[in-house]
């Protein structure tokens, strides 16, 4: 016994070394690229000073408070210089990220393009724009990390074919910018860069996981950005941080090259896919984006994406509209200013002639819990769950990870145990939804599942095409929530999730702003069930008096066009009031 009891101390201090120092090696690593981080922004922080030290009479404001199609006007007739507007935006982006924690890094290689498109005869569409990118989308040299330490020492090898046809058409990228831990979240920490700050009330969340996007475009660090959206990650940063965004139909853009983690986590992906889409100020520099994305050199360089040119005939189209709409759809109530953006953005359409039909999107309870979960969690969240093996995880996301963590059969007892104790039907499918974690436990079910999903965007279509709609206009999760309250709340984000599993463009644009009348209705709400739930909703938007409201406008597939047109039409009537 004395020999095994020390055999069994000495292995029990072995295995406390071993954590340690496998622990002290992952903390190296965060310090490195945090350092590496660092340099990047002195480096910059030089560059910009040199730079003023040779051009002191930059006109910085005018610059920064040009709408992209202006700017990229004056840069194309040359009134404007793109090193000089280059700089602006870098130097903006330098005092942004200070005070936001938006930037993951910058892009150094950024001077050489602009010394590139300088020897080109011709000018593409989008000459001289800098543009920001999500930390994901791959830019030769740099790091993809998701937030994830594994991916720390595996620098890029080759740009996306985004950011090669970006390049193509003048654009400068200047800047990655930083995403939550394993991208699925909406909140915008991970443990190695921090937590990123809404540059509109600090104490607020940006969004997720384009969240680093959206605080640098909403603080004029960047005229125009590129995210990413499985479930709302682009159109939920938009409308915490007042922007216009834009999720295509996923094969619309190509994904080529960029690091899918999102989609990669479940066993059975492919049912709802990535969309790489734009994000700016206004509609119009989503238009131009997708213009300029659009073009021979995106389909040469991937195959997969259809040769579909941007119709501007279809954007610039001032034919009324027969408007689908709904102001809550039946699963997770949002708050009242965001059912009044809606109902008021109804009110302004249709007295500008356009028609307006209720529409009632189906089963979105069963949407949440049978398709959109079932998607990712196939497994039960264990290829999730591996992400972190060698991992801190960040606070922000330790409520889902704990929820992930319990066994299968925990669940079922756990949901067995709570059932009798809770009469409401919607409060019953939380519970579901939160405990239990459907799975593809055979390659018979993952086909099934699959087909329920292609079966509900065939009901979906067919409701639609019953109402003869072009579009739908309905509601976007917000306020701003805030920070730390994303992770508690997964089960918020039907508004934005129903379009990713049904694949349909969606782009999100502000209407309106929190009042005062608002905040106090918000002290009424009490959602479906007044469950703990829908008291984490109020207590995440309460104090969000002047921060953006926003309204979500939709399109069948394809027809990115007319999403972007209806959403130009909201935003016209919103600019009018």
């Amino acid at each position: 016994p004395p020999t095994a009891l020390a055999l069994l101390c000495g292995s029990a201090a072995a295995l406390a070394v071993w954590r340690w120092l496998d622990e002290r090696q992952i903390q190296q690593k965060m310090e490195e690229a945090r350092r590496s981080r660092d340099e990047g922004v002195k480096k910059m922080e030089k560059a910009v000073q040199e730079f003023r030290e040779q051009v002191s009479h930059v006109q910085s404001a005018d610059i920064l408070s040009l709408p992209l199609v202006e700017l990229t006007r004056r840069l194309q007739e040359g009134s404007l210089c793109p090193e000089t507007v280059l700089y602006t935006y870098i130097e903006k982006a330098l005092e942004v990220t200070q005070q936001t924690n938006c930037l993951r890094h910058f892009i150094p290689e950024c001077v050489e393009q602009l010394q590139e498109i300088r020897r080109r005869k011709e000018k593409g569409l989008l000459y001289g724009i800098p543009i920001s990118i999500k930390d994901h989308i791959g830019h030769k040299g740099h790091l993809s990390t998701c937030g994830l330490v594994q991916f720390l020492n595996a620098p890029v090898q080759e740009d996306s074919v985004l950011v090669k046809v970006l390049k193509r058409q003048g654009a400068i990228p200047f800047a990655l910018t930083n995403v939550p831990q394993s991208l699925f979240s909406y909140d915008c920490s991970n443990a190695i860069f921090g937590q990123t700050l809404n540059p509109l009330n600090h104490q607020k969340s940006p969004g997720g996981s384009s969240g680093g996007e959206g605080a640098l475009i909403a603080g004029g660090g960047s005229i125009l950005g590129i995210g990413s959206d499985i479930g709302g990650s682009i159109r939920l940063p938009s409308s915490f941080c007042g922007l216009c965004g834009l999720k295509p139909t996923s094969d619309r853009l190509s994904v080529w090259y960029t690091c899918l983690l999102k989609v990669d986590v479940g066993s059975c992906p492919l049912p709802v896919p990535c969309a790489l889409g734009p994000m700016a100020r206004d509609v119009d520099s989503l238009a131009l984006c997708m213009k300029a994305l659009l073009c021979e050199e995106m389909f040469r360089l991937d195959p997969t994406v259809p040769p579909i040119p941007f119709d501007e005939e279809a954007y610039l189209s001032s034919a009324p509209l027969r408007i689908g709409y709904y102001d809550t759809d039946g699963y997770f109530p949002l708050p009242p200013c965001m059912r009044r953006a809606v109902c008021e953005t109804r009110d302004a359409l249709r007295a500008a002639g356009h028609e307006l039909v209720p529409f009632a999107p189906p089963r979105i309870h069963y949407v949440m819990t049978e398709l959109f979960l079932k998607t990712f969690f196939a497994d039960g969240g264990h290829a999730f769950l591996d992400l972190f093996t060698g991992n801190i995880v960040d606070p922000g996301l330790k409520p889902q990870m704990n929820c992930y963590k319990i066994p299968t059969l925990g669940k079922k007892l756990l949901a067995l145990i709570l059932k009798p104790l809770v009469s409401s039907l919607p409060l019953i499918l939380r519970l579901k939804k939160l405990l239990w974690f459907s799975t593809c436990r055979s390659v018979s079910k993952m086909w099934k599942h699959q087909h329920q999903i292609m079966a509900y965007r065939t009901e979906f279509i067919t409701t639609w095409r019953d109402l003869r709609l072009d579009v739908v206009l309905c509601p976007v999760l917000g306020p701003a929530f805030t920070t730390g309250y994303p992770g508690k709340l997964l089960t918020a984000i039907s508004s934005t999730m129903l379009y990713n599993v049904l694949n349909f463009p969606a782009g999100v644009v502000p209407v309106s702003r929190v009042t005062e009348a608002d905040e106090e209705e918000l002290k009424l709400y009490q959602g479906y069930c007044d469950d703990p739930w829908d008291r984490t909703l109020k207590q995440a938007v309460t104090g969000a008096v002047g921060l953006p409201v926003a309204v979500q406008c939709v399109a069948l597939p394809w027809q990115e066009e007319l999403c972007l047109r209806f959403m130009k039409e909201v935003e016209t009537l919103r600019r009018e009031k």
